[in-house]
């Protein structure tokens, strides 16, 4: 089984780190990306059982508003330290306005969630590979709600056409339920939409109308 510290470091993800815990170059070593704590459970634990040598990282500047990142940041180091495996944080990606302009013209579904997951694997696999991973995969393969085999095909896509860290890929949709339970007896934060400003409108699209439809002469 993978030697794991007890609890979660947070590190710049823009520099090696060096706790030889988070260097763990070749073998088993595998970078997660993460894009909650809820949707992190299941993946962790899955791969740890395997005895991949797990690292989490929280890299998603699509996640608008800020104070919406910042507590699914939490939560996601939550449940690292729950599960003991180190966690590294790649704040400096998180730019509103960088965003906003790289998702301008495909701003609608299917386009913006493509966009949004395989820009963020590209993300995964590049830090992987410059830092020494020889593996990687994410938690979006978890969700229900995500473009599963877009992502599946770009995780396989970099790892066929580019030397460096190799994809994993599980369908991590059937921990589905255990997921939601054991991320409720975790007490983590779970949020009500997928994290962009175009996702936040839409689940709240509907009360909308209805004050539209309730102050209409």
């Amino acid at each position: 089984m993978p030697g794991n510290s007890s609890s979660a470091l947070a590190v710049d993800c823009t520099e090696l780190p060096s706790d030889p815990q988070l260097r763990s170059v070749g073998g088993s070593s595998l970078l997660l990306h993460v894009c909650c704590g809820p949707c992190a459970v299941m993946p962790i634990t899955r791969l740890l059982e395997e005895g991949y040598t797990v690292t989490a990282w929280y890299m998603n500047p699509n996640i608008h508003p800020l104070a919406e990142y910042l507590r699914r940041r939490e939560a996601a180091g939550q449940c690292a330290q729950a599960l003991g495996i180190p966690i590294l944080y790649a704040d400096a990606t998180w730019n509103v306005t960088t965003w906003l302009r790289a998702v301008a013209g495909r701003d609608t579904p299917p386009d913006r969630c493509n966009y949004c997951c395989t820009s963020r694997l590209e993300a995964a696999f590049a830090f992987a590979t410059g830092h020494g991973f020889a593996f990687f995969s994410s938690s979006l393969l978890y969700s229900k709600y995500q473009p599963h085999d877009v992502i599946r095909a770009a995780g396989e896509a970099l790892s066929r056409r580019h030397v460096g860290a190799s994809f994993v890929y599980r369908d991590f949709r059937r921990d589905w339920q255990e997921g939601i339970d054991r991320s409720k007896d975790m007490g983590l934060y779970r949020q009500p939409y997928c994290g962009c400003i175009y996702s936040e409108a839409e689940r709240y699209a509907k009360k909308l109308a209805r004050c539209m439809t309730e102050n209409t002469p």
